[in-house]
This record gives C-alpha cells, sequence and structure tokens, in this order.
C-alpha cells in the first residue's frame, strides 16, 4: 500500500510536533531524509537524529518506529517528533513528499488500520468520539469503545445467530446425513425468545451512553417575564441573556450550555410566547415554537405568584407531548407553597430542586458512565433492524413457512450485526465514517 504523510498533532506552534508515515515503503523514504538507516529494523525501537536534505539539517527529531503488522495501521509506521514549529513540520513533511509519499486524506491512517483489521468500525468510530468528547464522561464512555469492550457486548449475538444459520445451512445442503442435528423452527423460535431482551438491554444503554455522549437539547419556554432568561443565567453561572423587568425583552433564542452530573445540556432560553402585533417579537416567538419541536426536554416556566392564565395553558397544551419539566417561579413572593409543585427562584440562584428534576428526567444512573454502550445512531438504528429481522423470523417459524424461507430474515439479523462491526460492505461504511476524521488520524 502506498506510504501516506501527514501531521498529527495540531497545526500550531507548540513545544513539539509529530509527523506520522505509514504504508510499505515508510522505511524507505524515511531512510532517504534520515541521518540513520531504518530499513532493517524487526522491533519497535525509538531512534535520535538529524532529518536532512542533502546534507543541510532541517531539524534534530526522535523516530518512534513501529514494524507492521504490529503497529496501529499495520502497514510499518513511523513517527517523526520535532521541534514544534509549524515551519519545521512542513519542511520535513514536504520533503517526505518529494521522496515519494502521498499526503494522507482525512482519516486515512484510521481506515487503515481499520481495513488491516487492527480495529473494527465501533472502535473507529470511537476514536473520533475520544477527540470530539466535549466531558470527560463522555470521554471515558468513549475509550471503552476504543479498548473494544462495546465490540464485546455483540459477538456472543453474532455467534449465536451464525450457530443458528450454520445449522440450517447443513441441514439444508446435506439432507442425507441423518446424524446431523435438525435444524427446525422451534431452534429460530428459541434463539429469537434468547437475543430480543439482550437487544432491548444493549439499545436502552446505548440511548443513555447517547445522551451522555452528545447531550440533550433543553428549552426554557414560558409566557413573557416569567423568568427564563434569569433562569438561564442561574444555570450557566453567568450574566448572558438580558433580563429587564420589560416583558418581551428576549427576540431571539439565546444558547449555552452546562455539564449536570456529567450530562451535556445544551440550553435555549425562548422568546416569551404570547400573541404579539410586533412582527420582531412574532418572529422569536415563531423561533420559540421551533426550539420546542427539536427540544428533547423542556422546562416550562410559570409565575409561581399567578394564577395560571390562558398563555400559560395554551403553552402547556404545546409541549404536551413532549417530555417536560413543570417549574413555578418566583417562589421568593410566596407565603405557603403546594407540597405538588416543583418551586425555584432564579433571580435569587435557588434552582437545584430544578437540577435534581432535569437529571432524574434524564433517567440515566450511575453506572450508565462506567458501561459500555452502542451509543450512536447508526449503531443503535443497526440494532433495531436487527431486532426487527429476528422478530420477523419468529413470525415466519410460528407461521409455519419453510425453514429456508424462516432463514432468510435470520441472514438479515445477521447482516446488520456484521454491519456495526464493519464487516458487512466495509468500504462503504466506512467512507463515510473516516471522513469526517482530522488528517493526522
Amino acid at each position: 500500500m502506498e506510504t501516506i504523510v501527514a501531521l498529527a498533532t495540531a497545526p500550531i506552534k507548540s513545544a513539539l510536533a509529530i509527523i506520522r508515515v505509514s504504508g510499505d515503503d515508510a522505511f524507505e523514504l524515511v531512510s532517504k531524509c534520515f541521518s540513520k538507516d531504518i530499513r532493517k529494523i524487526k522491533e519497535r525501537t525509538l531512534l535520535f537524529g538529524n532529518i536532512v536534505d542533502d546534507n543541510k539539517v532541517i531539524d534534530e527529531v526522535v523516530l518512534a518506529i513501529y514494524k507492521g503488522p504490529k503497529s496501529f495501521t499495520g502497514e510499518d509506521l513511523v513517527e517523526i517528533m520535532c521541534h514544534g514549529s509549524m515551519l519545521i513540520a512542513n519542511e520535513i513533511i514536504e520533503l517526505l513528499l518529494s521522496k515519494g509519499a502521498r499526503y494522507a486524506t482525512n482519516g486515512e491512517y484510521s481506515s487503515r488500520a481499520f481495513l488491516n483489521g487492527r480495529i473494527d468500525l465501533i472502535q473507529a468510530e470511537a476514536i473520533n468520539d475520544v477527540i470530539n468528547a466535549s466531558s470527560k464522561e463522555a470521554k471515558e464512555l468513549s475509550i471503552l469503545s476504543l479498548k473494544g469492550k462495546t465490540s464485546e457486548l455483540i459477538l456472543p449475538i453474532k455467534k449465536r445467530i451464525a450457530d443458528v444459520l450454520s445449522l440450517i445451512e447443513v441441514n439444508i445442503d446435506y439432507p442425507e446425513y441423518e446424524d446431523i442435528e435438525v435444524a427446525n423452527k422451534g431452534h429460530v423460535i428459541s434463539l429469537v425468545d434468547e437475543l430480543v431482551p439482550q437487544i432491548n438491554s444493549l439499545v436502552e444503554s446505548g440511548e443513555k451512553g447517547l445522551i451522555i455522549k452528545e447531550g440533550i437539547k433543553v428549552a426554557l419556554v414560558g409566557k413573557p417575564n416569567v423568568g427564563k432568561s434569569s433562569l438561564l443565567n442561574a444555570l450557566l453561572g453567568e450574566s448572558k441573556a438580558i433580563v429587564t423587568d420589560i416583558a418581551g425583552t428576549t427576540r431571539d433564542v439565546v444558547e449555552g450550555e452546562i455539564n449536570l452530573n456529567g450530562v451535556i445540556l445544551h440550553l435555549l432560553d425562548t422568546a416569551g410566547i404570547r400573541e404579539s402585533s410586533d412582527q420582531v417579537e412574532s418572529i422569536g416567538v415563531n423561533k420559540s415554537k421551533e426550539a420546542i419541536a427539536k427540544a428533547d426536554l423542556v422546562i416550562v416556566l410559570l409565575d409561581a405568584s399567578k394564577e395560571l392564565d390562558k398563555q400559560d395553558k395554551d403553552i402547556l397544551e404545546l409541549v404536551k407531548d413532549i417530555p417536560h419539566v413543570i417549574v413555578y417561579n418566583k417562589a421568593d413572593k410566596l407565603v405557603s407553597k403546594d407540597n405538588d409543585k416543583l418551586y425555584i427562584s432564579a433571580l435569587n440562584n435557588d434552582i437545584n430542586p430544578l437540577k435534581e428534576e432535569i437529571y432524574k428526567a434524564l433517567g440515566i444512573k450511575e453506572e450508565a458512565f462506567r458501561t459500555p454502550s452502542l451509543n450512536n445512531v447508526r449503531q443503535l438504528g443497526l440494532l433495531k433492524v436487527t431486532k426487527e429481522a429476528l422478530l420477523k423470523a419468529k413470525e415466519d417459524a410460528e407461521n409455519d413457512l419453510s425453514i429456508d424461507l424462516v432463514s432468510v430474515s435470520l441472514m438479515d439479523a445477521y447482516n446488520a450485526i456484521l454491519e456495526i462491526l464493519g464487516e458487512y460492505k466495509q468500504t462503504d461504511i466506512s467512507k463515510e465514517i473516516f471522513s469526517r476524521f482530522c488528517v493526522g488520524k
């Protein structure tokens, strides 16, 4: 495979930079511009020397040398650690390009690791997840996948389906052998009854993992002057939204983020919802309704010091089919409280009861942060495809279809599992995923 080169560290001035070279001729090309010949190296090693161009020293460097297949990509691989000047790094890269290397495309190193069997597709996606993690909890969850812990969750399912498919295949191809176990519809029904609860559990834990990894969109809604902007500021711990006593101050959606016990909340402070003849305010109200439709969770803010009016009731009707939490603000103005209601005072930063209620609404238990899970949309979608195909196989078996027809749905389930791992049509699947990586990965 042709040799590729790219910067593996950020393209900024720093103490050190790392340039990665991988491919069949990696050792040959690096030897052409290094003060020592590395072509005969057979074991992983470190070397100190100079990168030179026609006897001109470009930089003093350390080489980390990995002999394939015992490298990240599964190929001969060299990492050149030079001083962190982009002038120096680019000069080294240009020199290697002139010796016959090609500049790597986005994600090509990880793609080669995948294609060479060093990692599966779940692990490859985890590399990008680790890089893009927005919280420590999301990073640690992604590292579990990177280590292969997530892949281990579905390998038993893959094996069980393969076992039954193999038995069916043998029965179809070699019916004359009487000592072979008969593959009957009972095998299929038993298999589905065994695997569907396991898949349901994986989907549930995966959806929790997706929340930990990506966070959720939380819209703060209510009528004008109920305290939404004060609540946003209290949640963020800063004065991001303008707060006045004038109703309709917020004309657009104001955004912010907080980490609530390991889950990122993407907060959306919306314009107060009411009928208005003001054209600008009306646009803001429409944007509020759009934000509500896109939200994973809606916080409905009501004024605890006043009775519910038509505007309040209209807002409650608007969010009735969306997961929501109802909270009464301005509790500092009350003499007595209803035990069945959730009260806060955004103005006085007394919002802990709401934080606790939001976290409770997420339904995430402590073990979810330490449990590997299939936690992206692609993986979860394929898990659901697997489940539906298994249920179709059971339905066909119960309807007394021939075993070869029943096996068609079983094969669909098996292929969906293979696709999760990247073992089915892997080139087509991986192309889209690796295109999102940074170049040096």
